[in-house]
């Protein structure tokens, strides 16, 4: 493996790689099927696999969007799975949610086809763009009204430096605390994300909050990247008015609880809060969302055109947006707006 074969094809060299696929298959067979008692501690405990006249059989929910990455193209990765684990997989027709059915003469072919549809699922929904964020408004009158002064007065003072326009900034009836980002394919997702909100709510949410609105303070900007003169976005700092640090708190053990659960994708230790004002991504999409990590649409980022952050930074520092009252934590829908200018909630 470490000293291929080397050709020379046109003036081009290229490593001849040692596959052995045949062999490979079959231990892995010989591994899946050891025996029938030592299925026990293998990740069979995680689903339920019912004996039928026929043999056994593994029921999968799996939201519509995500069935063409188990037929594959042509089909050929459906035909892969069953051909390898000796099973038959049915898949609703597209756009209709159902369950995934696998059935096979063998227990631990079902349970094999089964494992390998999980990892299929798990790596396609990570790559699949969020939908839906938790969030906390930030879009009251006093406030718009401070971000609207906030956006003339930079394009009145820094309109020359490189990259700063109009187009960066956000709705000001958007303006949002992001908590953590999820990917919710079908209703049955998003009705699972809004109970586990519900829940968190009578678990420690209203406990920490004491019952009432926490009182903000939303003042200061901050910049995202490393260099100041290269900045994609801009946010507003959030504290709490009596210093405390049950904001911070409340967003932590939320995110913990939904990705315990499975809905959220760990992405920090702890959740940075902030309100975004402006933004390179808005230059090109005034509806577009800012995901932190910048793994989502590397595209995006080779088009971003980025600004000059500097001067905006050592001018407005301080700048003082308001103080805001916090009374709910929303579970809301990328690029949709709601009555009220926000994101539909």
């Amino acid at each position: 493996v470490l000293r291929p074969t080397l050709i020379r094809i046109g003036g081009r060299v290229y490593r001849k790689n040692f596959i052995q696929e045949q062999a490979y298959q079959h231990e892995e067979e010989e591994d899946f099927c050891a025996g029938p008692g030592d299925c026990a501690d293998e990740p069979c405990d995680a689903f339920v696999v019912e004996e039928t006249e026929k043999g056994f059989q593994c029921r999968v929910e799996v939201p519509s969007p995500l069935y063409k990455y188990i037929i594959g193209k042509k089909g050929e990765t459906k035909k892969r799975l069953e051909t390898e684990t000796r099973t038959s997989i049915s898949i609703p027709k597209p756009g209709v949610e159902g369950e995934i059915v696998i059935t096979g003469q063998h227990r631990s072919g079902v349970i094999s086809a089964r494992t390998r549809i999980d990892v299929l699922l798990d790596s396609f929904r990570k790559k699949q763009p969020f939908t839906h964020f938790l969030s906390f408004a930030l879009n009251q009158p006093a406030i718009q009204e401070k971000f609207l002064q906030f956006k003339e007065e930079v394009l009145e003072k820094c309109s020359k430096d490189h990259g700063v326009s109009s187009s960066l900034f956000q709705n000001p009836a958007k303006l949002h605390l992001t908590l953590g980002t999820l990917v919710l394919l079908n209703e049955q997702e998003i009705q699972k994300a809004c109970d586990l909100l519900q829940r968190c709510k009578e678990d420690f949410v209203d406990q920490i909050a004491g019952g009432k609105p926490l009182t903000v303070e939303v003042a200061g900007v901050e910049y995202m990247n490393d260099d100041p003169a290269m900045t994609d976005v801009l946010y507003a700092k959030v504290h709490m008015k009596d210093g405390s640090d049950r904001l911070q708190v409340i967003a932590d053990q939320l995110v913990e609880r939904f990705v315990a659960s499975g809905l959220m994708l760990k992405e920090w230790d702890r959740v940075k809060l902030h309100a975004t004002v402006m933004n390179t991504l808005f230059r090109k999409d005034p509806s577009a969302e800012e995901r932190n990590n910048t793994m989502t649409g590397k595209s995006s980022f080779k088009e971003r055109e980025s600004f000059n952050g500097r001067n905006i930074l050592k001018l407005f520092e301080n700048f003082y947006f308001g103080e805001v009252q916090l009374d709910s934590v929303r579970l809301s829908q990328r690029f949709s707006t709601d009555a009220s200018g926000y994101y539909a909630t």
